[in-house]
């Protein structure tokens, strides 16, 4: 890696790649008039596998297209990239994310599944690892089923954890007997040994060392679980994050090369995203969730802070959750009512069966007609839904922790199951991947988010307009003030904010009293049960969005944040869609009947203008 200059108010041009699987976007950021923004975007095919099989050669393609965009010269003639800056040639700073190859692919083991394997997850997951498979001793797989599976699935690293510090050490050696009996060899590269992180008990590391130190390559850092009420999970996602780089990384044709030229680690993509939205969290002191859903995999991430704590990062990749070669396993999940109750028509079952195959089969095409667009939304939403239910399930408060309970808890029904997902007091929805960012109308990103996400009180929504959030990542670990202004000033579009009380109410009843003070003048009035209302509020011309202030007074059983029925005060922010105003309640429970559950998403949709009054006639 060439030296980092220390004085970051010197850097004015930023270089940044994301080699993908199958193509690599570059970026160009330059600080103007005092602030960061992104110049120009290129992008071309990855060079990762045969005939080219060096990674180099599809970055310095994306560089020199994103260096005609920008007219700068950024390769010099021998095919290096230039730095340091002068003038229009060069860049300061070169950063670089991948999941090129498949990405991060891991397993992890732990004594009990749901207490130290479940804080290796969290690790793995939060590193911008693909966990393959979770190995512990109640997993009710018998040894020699789990020895084959190991290996069978070939990772590219194991994360071992279990027990607390000075704790017994006899169940956690048994694990470490079992991936020696498997004797794991690694999916690229057959030169080295496997790369094995150790994070549990200290007392039980001589053991692990003379179990496994002879067959695999073992690094051992600080326990996952020192006390059964604290996690410590930056140890082994460092460690992660070098053995990615030294192993994985080093053996994928070119990027031993490529690793030369870059000023910061090269990080996994979803690392970095979880890198940049923790970043944004932190801050701004706001909670956070971010969605990226893509063709296989849909990933989760959030910032919550329970109690007031220190911000604490989940992330969730749902394997099975995708919009093209996933899409049978998302229709089969949510099953076809819950996908055709978004559907604004009737359709017959065999066609939606064979708009889903061919979806499968053809990945890459896109809708052609609305039918074919509000049929795929619909997809959409239900993968999204899906996939945060499995991350409020795993982002839970520590299990096996004793916790004191008062007579006011034991009377309390707590229906969250310990997940530290609270959307009441979530102040930031992001949406990414292509059925958000490139929905043909930024009304219909939003409707989405809505639909999915089921936003309570007062939540703004935005989505990533050309997938920067990898590059924005990995320069937040080097610059944050520039990745930051760059994420909400050109990477960020902002849609608006989301105002949803929460509570029973009765049908045509009185929701809310709202007085919104808009640039054109204040609007005020009733909400009502099953309405949806849009207003207008745009984004200056700096990328930001203007702010209104409201007054807003929920029905005696609802809340909006501050309790059943009390006035909040607050400013709004605005966006591309607007504000808008959600009266159908929480949970969201569609009309029963076709009829009337088809006229209401059509009375939805037209007042967002997510589609117009023509295009919901269905022919």
């Amino acid at each position: 890696m060439s030296e980092l200059k220390r004085n970051l108010d010197e850097i004015n041009v930023i270089l940044a790649t994301d080699c993908g699987s199958t193509t690599t976007k570059s970026i160009v950021i330059e600080k103007r008039d005092g602030e960061y923004r992104l110049i120009a975007r290129g992008e071309a095919p990855t060079t990762v596998e045969a005939p080219f099989e060096d990674v180099t050669m599809g970055v310095l393609n994306a560089v020199a297209e994103v260096g005609e965009l920008c007219e700068r010269e950024l390769i010099d003639d021998e095919g290096k990239i230039i730095t340091p800056a002068s003038g229009k040639r060069g860049c300061d700073i070169y950063i670089s994310t991948s999941s090129a190859g498949g990405g991060l692919q891991m397993m992890v083991a732990g004594v009990v599944r749901s207490m130290t394997a479940e804080s290796a997850e969290r690790a793995a997951l939060g590193a911008g690892a693909i966990v393959m498979d979770v190995i512990a001793s109640n997993d009710k797989r018998r040894p020699h089923q789990q020895i084959e599976r190991i290996r069978h699935l070939r990772p590219d690293m194991i994360l071992l954890s279990g027990g607390i510090d000075g704790g017994t050490t006899s169940h956690v050696v048994q694990i470490a007997e079992l991936v020696s009996a498997a004797d794991p060899k690694p999916r690229l590269g057959s030169g080295y040994q496997l790369p094995v992180i150790f994070a549990g008990n200290i007392n039980a590391r001589d053991a692990i060392t003379d179990t496994l130190a002879k067959k695999v390559d073992l690094g051992i850092v600080d326990n996952l679980r020192p006390v059964l009420e604290r996690e410590n999970l930056l140890p082994a996602r460092e460690k992660i994050h070098d053995l990615f780089m030294e192993h994985v990384m080093a053996q994928a044709p070119g990027y031993r090369k490529l690793m030369k030229w870059t000023d910061a680690p090269i990080m996994p993509t979803p690392g970095a995203v979880g890198a940049i939205i923790k970043t944004i969290a932190d801050l701004e002191n706001i909670e956070a969730v971010g969605v990226d859903i893509g063709g296989a995999t849909t990933d989760v991430f959030s910032v919550f802070r329970p109690d007031g704590e220190e911000g604490v990062f989940n992330r969730t990749v749902s394997a099975n959750l995708g919009m093209s070669y996933s899409i049978s396993n998302v229709f089969a999940e949510a099953t076809l009512p819950n996908v055709m109750r978004w559907v604004p028509f009737d359709m017959e079952e065999r066609d939606l069966r064979n708009r889903v195959k061919n979806k499968m089969i053809r990945p890459t095409t896109i809708p052609q007609s609305m039918e074919e667009l509000v049929f795929e939304q619909a997809i959409a939403k239900e993968a999204l839904r899906l996939a945060f239910i499995q991350h409020k399930d795993f982002a839970t408060v520590l299990k096996g922790v004793q916790k004191q309970r008062t007579i006011a808890d034991a009377f309390e029904q707590d229906s969250s199951g310990g997940s530290i997902v609270n959307m009441m007091s979530l102040d930031m929805l992001i949406g990414s991947g292509g059925v958000l960012s490139h929905a043909p109308r930024r009304q219909q990103a939003a409707m989405m988010l809505i639909d999915a996400f089921l936003p309570e009180g007062v939540t703004q929504l935005a989505v990533d307009s050309i997938f920067m959030m990898p590059q924005l990542g990995v320069l937040s670990t080097l610059h944050p003030k520039a990745a930051t202004e760059v994420f909400e000033k050109d990477c960020l579009i902002h849609l608006g904010t989301c105002v949803s009380p929460v509570g029973e109410v009765k049908k045509g009843g009185e929701v809310m009293t709202y007085k919104i003070e808009l640039p054109d003048g204040p609007v005020s009035g009733n909400l009502n049960f099953g309405e949806l209302k849009l207003f207008k509020l745009g984004v200056a011309d700096n990328g930001l969005p203007y702010k209104a202030k409201a007054t807003l007074e929920p029905a005696r059983n609802l809340d909006l944040g501050m309790g059943k029925g009390h006035k909040v005060e607050c400013e709004l922010d605005g966006g591309v869609v607007g504000i808008i105003l959600d009266g159908r309640g929480r949970p969201l429970v569609l009309p029963t009947t076709d009829s009337e559950r088809i006229a209401s998403l059509k009375k939805w949709m037209i007042e967002l203008n997510a589609y117009s009054a023509d295009a919901l006639e269905h022919k």
